[in-house]
């Protein structure tokens, strides 16, 4: 992001510590929250909420995305993700997993920043690209071949 969105940055990490206090995180103990910027300035967010089958967990960077979209928005130009270790652990910075990244893509370009937040003023900024290389994503599709 460029150096005159601090603002918009200060506001996402805001955001992302908040959604972050309303995780479901009875098992890990590992409170995410994240907060997606769409291309008309709204803030979408999400948190995680576990469940005790694990797998049907879902992370707060994709509740964020799956926010906006329920709500017709398809066009992105940041997020930023913050978690809240569980009791006496260290914080750090905290980064989509694999299946959030590929959410992401699915919507945003490369260059598409990523704010990862280790606590309200440290963080590291990297784009999708950075995150997940030799991504898949829509444009990957080609028309098939016609006989």
């Amino acid at each position: 992001m460029k150096q005159r969105d601090s603002r918009e940055i200060q506001i996402l990490i805001q955001s992302a510590l908040e959604a972050a206090q309303l995780a479901y995180a009875p098992y890990s103990g590992y409170r995410v929250g994240a907060a997606l910027l769409s291309a008309d300035g709204t803030v979408y967010t999400g948190c995680n909420v576990e469940c005790a089958s694990f797998s049907l967990t879902n992370c707060a960077e994709r509740t964020a995305v799956f926010h906006a979209v329920s709500r017709g928005q398809r066009a992105f130009s940041a997020l930023a993700v913050a978690a809240l270790p569980p009791e006496g652990a260290a914080p750090s910075y905290c980064v989509p997993c694999g299946a959030c990244r590929q959410v992401l893509r699915e919507f945003c370009p490369g260059e598409f920043p990523v704010i990862c937040i280790k606590n309200k003023n440290e963080y590291k900024v990297y784009t999708l690209e950075e995150l997940l290389p030799e991504s898949f994503a829509a444009d990957s599709f080609t028309e098939a071949p016609r006989p």
